[in-house]
Parts: C-alpha cells; structure tokens; sequence
C-alpha cells in the first residue's frame, strides 16, 4: 500500500474549506457566484484549487459554513413579502412553541430541510430562509474516511435570533460508493454506554458515521447555547481557538443579537435519518449530551429511515417516552428502504411513531380514466396514516430487484399506476415534500 504523509493529512483535516479560500483571497469567503478579491493573481487560484484537491482526495474533516440571503435578494423584482413567501410566516415562533408532534408545516419544513441537504450550505440555508427562517445561518461539517467507510454530512441551521437550530444529516448520495458501502456494513455494533439493554447493538455503519462527525456538531451546538454564531467569524478563515483571551476578542464572548439555544431539531431522509434518529438517542441517553441538550430537544423527524437497531435497541427506545412519542418516521406508500436492513443480515426494528402514506394508484387511474382527468399528479394523490406497527423488514434479498423493476415501471405511462411491494422511486425525497406540502402552500420557494 502506498504510504501516506500522516502530518499533511492532519494538518489539512484541520483546515476548513473557508480557511483554504481565506488564504488564497484576503480573509474573503466564497458563497454563491461572489468571486474573492485575488492578492496575488491567478497564482492564488490555483494554490486554493490545490487545497482544495488535497482536502477532497485524502479525506479528513471539511467546514464549510453560509449565511441566507436576504429577502430583498431573494425578491429583487416586487414586493418582498406576500401571501406566499415566505412560505411559513413566523416560522421560528412556530418551531419554539410547537409543543405537539408531528405538526404538519413541521413536518414540511424538516422534509424540506433533509432534501436539500444533499445540497451545499448556500443551497440549504437560501431554501430554509424561503421557508421562512430569515436570515438564518448554517454550517455544514463533513468527514470522510474511505478506507473505514465513512462518508458523513451534517448541516446545523441558525435562526436569526439563535433560539431555534436544526440540525440535519446528509442521507446515502446516489453516486457515493462510500456511502452505499456504509448501509450495508451490517455488522452488529454495541454503543459505548448503555441505554438499557447491555446486550442492544445497533448498525455499524451508521453509529461509525454519526460518531465521525459527532464532536464537531457538538461544538456548533455549544457556540448556539452560548450565544455565539455557528459560523466561523474569523478574519483569517481559519478555526475557532476556543478558551482564550485571542477567542474572546476575535469572536466575542457572545454575539450581538443572539439567544441561547432553546429549541432543537434533528432531521434525515434515508441514510440521513437513520443517523438523525440515531443521535436523538445519544442526546436523551448519554449523560453528557443529556445534561446539555436533553431539555433542548423537541422533535426528530425522519423520512424513509431504515432500521438501526437490533429488537433490544428498539425495546430500549420505545422505554423512553421522549422517544416513543417525538421521533416521528414517515414511509411514503412502498419505499423500500424503510423495509431494511433485510431478515438476511439479522433481526433489526423501528422504534418511535410511523406515518405511512398510502397511495390507491389502481384506484386513482380508473378515477382519472372516468374523469377524463388531465392532471397526472392525481396518480399520486393518497394521504398520511399513523401506523400501530412499524414497518417490518424485508424477507431475504428479493425484495432488492422487485424495487429496481418498479423504480423502471413508474417511467412509463402504461405501467406507471401499477402498485408495488417494494420501490426504490418511492424512496426519492421530493415525493415526501410533496406528499407533506398543506393545503394552501404551492411550493417550497415561495412562489
């Protein structure tokens, strides 16, 4: 095997994305199309492009953080607020207040939120302040280490005040061999403390991810307890000295303007909910985090969320009232991730409150057919149920290409209305912003 420089990858693990564009341009960070102020010619691009390879092709840890635009950026043509933008009007006292869960423009805004995270901070912090968090600020912290299968990206989202934080986690990426490797690394892991059961396990690859960036979001989540920004202040781009008099007068002790954390989320679709669920546990469970956190948690929401953990691990949550009644999971009609890991790789079981949406596609082509309906979203028109039982695992691996043939089925009009045991085109995201989009709301920009 090629030998690696162990300093070189440690120092560049170190260094943010924001650091690498602080050197080669003045302190400037790039966000969007805004080009940085070059000191020294296109020499420096190139040495940022080098960093930024380096950083990418050996792994280790990538910061990236972004700030919402402005309304008056996101409206540059008419008025800057109208009936339908922002989409939820006092979206951020809403998400303090809610005391009942699931709440359906909630659930809505965390679709939206884990959808969008397979997207960049620019991207997800514009959609969230589209839905109606002004101003808000988001960092995103990734950690990849191939050789140990991990792929893990989490977002943490700022509200204006600092009073309300998602954070949210990356699910599988489709051209992300890594992270594809990581759902099927089966093997049964126990957690580093107990929640009830000594003998519970949960899903490696899963708990091996949600560690690998787990110290990091834990810091971001301090900063947003203690009145500071989650974004890097720093005029030299590079890492927050924490501790120090050099902390305190280059980022402030307290940020003007901001809260204390008060309310917390935690979201995921796929691969993402699964280590969003996950870390929902570790902060009602592990003692540190729960002493910290516990009392700032209001809700998890998943989408399309595998299994994590074994039936122990399961009986172990659902003992937890917190947990049974605020984690909510939504399968929408046959995803078939929901239904793994499959029988064949060990016994594994939801925990939490499951909503399921159930689409009658023979029922809705007939109706269309009858009607003369010109409207094809009709075919997917059905409506959410919360479930007694959890959806079970898959029997064997066969269910594998029965998904793969529906996900072919849905691309052609005269197979399309046909229903399916298992579909890997029901796992895709947008079909959950649809399905949970009220009435009344077009879309999630406002339009």
């Amino acid at each position: 095997m090629a030998s690696v420089d162990t300093t070189r990858n440690n120092r560049q693990s170190d260094k943010t994305v924001t650091a690498a564009v602080g050197q080669a341009a003045t302190g400037k960070m790039v966000s969007g199309t805004r080009k940085p102020e070059m000191a020294g010619g296109d020499s420096l691009t190139t040495e940022w492009e080098r960093r930024m390879r380096d950083i990418l092709q050996l792994g280790g840890l990538w910061r990236r953080d972004a700030k919402a635009p402005t309304y008056e950026e996101l409206r540059p043509y008419g008025h800057r607020e109208t009936s339908g933008f922002p989409v939820y009007k006092n979206l951020e006292t809403r998400l303090l207040n809610a005391v009942d869960h699931p709440d359906p423009e909630i659930a809505h805004v965390m679709a939206t939120c884990a959808a969008y995270s397979y997207s960049d901070p620019e991207t997800l912090s514009m959609i969230m302040a589209r839905m109606g968090l002004e101003d808000n600020e988001c960092r995103m912290i990734q950690t990849s280490v191939d050789a140990m299968l991990i792929s893990s990206t989490a977002f943490l989202i700022q509200s204006k005040s600092g009073k309300v934080g998602i954070l949210c986690y990356r699910g599988t990426e489709p051209l992300n061999f890594i992270n594809w490797l990581s759902n099927i690394d089966l093997e049964p892991e126990r957690m580093g403390y107990q929640i009830s059961d000594p003998c519970a396990t949960v899903h490696a690859g899963v708990y091996r991810n949600v560690r690998a960036t787990r110290y990091e979001v834990m810091n971001a989540l301090r900063d947003a307890c203690d009145r500071r920004s989650i974004r890097d202040l720093g005029s030299d781009g590079g890492s927050r000295p924490n501790g120090t008099a050099q902390a305190d007068q280059a980022y402030g002790a307290e940020q003007p303007g901001l809260e204390n954390l008060e309310a917390l989320y935690i979201t995921g679709h796929s691969l993402g909910g699964a280590m969003a669920a996950l870390m929902g546990v570790m902060i009602r469970h592990e003692r540190k985090y729960k002493e910290a956190f516990a009392d700032r948690l209001k809700a998890v929401y998943t989408y399309g969320q595998p299994m994590i953990g074994d039936p122990s691990f399961a009986d172990a949550c659902e003992s937890d009232e917190f947990l049974r009644r605020n984690l909510i999971r939504y399968v929408y009609d046959s995803d078939v991730v929901p239904h793994l890991p499959s029988s064949a790789a060990g016994p594994f079981r939801h925990f939490g409150r499951e909503y399921h949406y159930r689409v009658p596609h023979l029922r809705n082509s007939v109706l269309s057919l009858l009607t003369n309906a010109r409207c094809a979203s009709q075919v997917r028109k059905g409506q959410w149920e919360a479930r007694k039982h959890a959806t079970s695992q898959m029997t064997g691996l066969l269910g594998l290409p029965i998904s793969a043939l529906a996900f072919i089925a849905r691309k052609f009009q005269a197979t399309r209305s046909l229903p399916a045991m298992y579909s890997i085109d029901d796992h895709l995201p947008q079909h959950y912003i649809s399905a949970l989009t009220p009435p009344g709301v077009q879309n999630e920009f406002g339009d």
